[in-house]
């Protein structure tokens, strides 16, 4: 999964470093870890990722019965969610690694926004490359700021997706935890406004509406940083995506936990 991960990065920053070995310009350490993650797409083959990461969820052994007896399955609940808080962390630190090494030829630790990220967002090479390096961003944020709130975003993301996956598992088998992991994306993908206007013939005036209804609704959008209100658009802030993360979770939560009362311990041995 981390090899993936490390082409991943390598194809979604070297279109940006184009531009800079171009035109000779510097890039902020940040910035080509943030234009990773910066899009729905980036962030939905990143979901891909993750469902490869939390597959096996929930950690279980033939020890997990007597476990389950001796403790309150509320603590081995939360357990598994401090698990996936640290794996999730992991994953967002290598990546944070890996996109600094790969551009580090170029880079500054300068908290402040590069000559490279002004020429991708002024000039429109950003939207046509694909690299999503937007004015609204640079003039709302800082480097370091805007990078601390895409791994909160992703965190977040993460803990639901995963969340959902252990219920399903628990309560239906591994296939179904894997399957709703799989329907969680997809249904992310077809909220997106590009997708969603394409499917339903909408013209670009009537954009701005479908993007205030998919960034409400749709899990992925709520994922990415993009999507969120600078004071351009009626979306929803980070602080209000967090709230909504945290609601989906402790639903999920409780589901998970009404589930593993009734758990059929059988299926923790084979037996």
């Amino acid at each position: 999964m981390f090899l993936f991960s490390f082409i991943l990065c390598f194809f979604l920053s070297n279109r940006a470093m184009l531009v800079a070995e171009y035109y000779d310009s510097p890039v902020q350490a940040f910035e080509p870890f943030i234009w990773t993650f910066g899009d729905a797409g980036s962030i939905l083959l990143c979901s891909l990722l993750l469902i490869l990461l939390f597959m096996d969820l929930p950690k279980l052994s033939p020890f997990t019965p007597y476990l389950l007896l001796r403790m309150k399955k509320g603590r081995w609940l939360f357990a598994q969610l401090i698990y996936i808080f640290l794996a999730a962390s992991l994953y967002m630190l290598y990546v944070l690694i890996v996109t600094g090494i790969l551009c580090m030829k170029r880079t500054y630790l300068g908290n402040i926004w590069s000559k490279t990220a002004a020429l991708l967002a002024y000039s429109g090479m950003g939207k046509s490359l694909s690299v999503p390096s937007t004015v609204k961003v640079m003039e709302s944020t800082s480097p370091l700021e805007c990078s601390a709130q895409i791994v909160l975003l992703l965190i977040c993301y993460a803990l639901s997706l995963s969340f959902l996956m252990l219920f399903f598992q628990m309560k239906y088998g591994k296939r179904a935890g894997i399957a709703a992991g799989l329907s969680y994306s997809l249904f992310g993908f077809l909220l997106d406004p590009k997708v969603l206007a394409a499917l339903l013939h909408k013209e670009e005036y009537q954009m701005f509406q479908i993007r205030r209804i998919t960034g409400w609704i749709s899990p992925l959008n709520h994922a990415t940083y993009g999507m969120h209100d600078f004071g351009y658009d009626v979306l929803p802030s980070i602080g209000q995506s967090c709230l909504l993360f945290a609601l989906l979770l402790g639903f999920l939560a409780l589901l998970s936990f009404r589930t593993l009362k009734k758990y059929n311990f059988s299926s923790f041995t084979g037996e």
